[in-house]
């Protein structure tokens, strides 16, 4: 398992962006894939996990009617789309892989990419 994430950028707020991760394969370990994400001098927090059939967990307030997350097994891609980005999302993002779905704590998750970053202007 190599989690690689890809993406992110530099956008205004208002726009765009679709983050991908890929290179979970088909295993045990890698039944549920998440979304975290780290702001400058916070700490990592979860966003979102979706598991092997499609099934997401529910986003955070402040990012319900704007994320939305999709899962393509035979592409090996999870899929965060962002729409109408605000400052107050610019965060380093990471995909992680767990055999627990909908586990929000980082220690469930044995498998991690490296990271994309999404800096959002006002």
């Amino acid at each position: 398992v190599q989690l690689k994430e890809s993406g992110g950028g530099s956008v205004q707020a208002g726009a765009s962006l679709r983050l991908s991760c890929t290179g979970f394969g088909y295993t045990e370990s890698t039944k549920s894939i998440a979304w975290f994400r780290q702001a400058p001098g916070k700490e990592r927090e979860f966003v979102v996990a979706i598991n092997r059939i499609g099934i997401n967990t529910i986003f955070p307030e402040s990012m319900k009617g704007r994320f939305t997350i999709s899962r393509d097994n035979a592409k090996d891609t999870v899929t965060l789309q962002m729409n109408n980005l605000r400052p107050e999302d610019t965060a380093k993002y990471y995909c992680a892989a767990s055999p627990h779905f909908a586990d929000k704590t980082l220690r469930a998750y044995e498998y991690w990419g490296q990271g994309t970053q999404v800096t959002v202007s006002s």
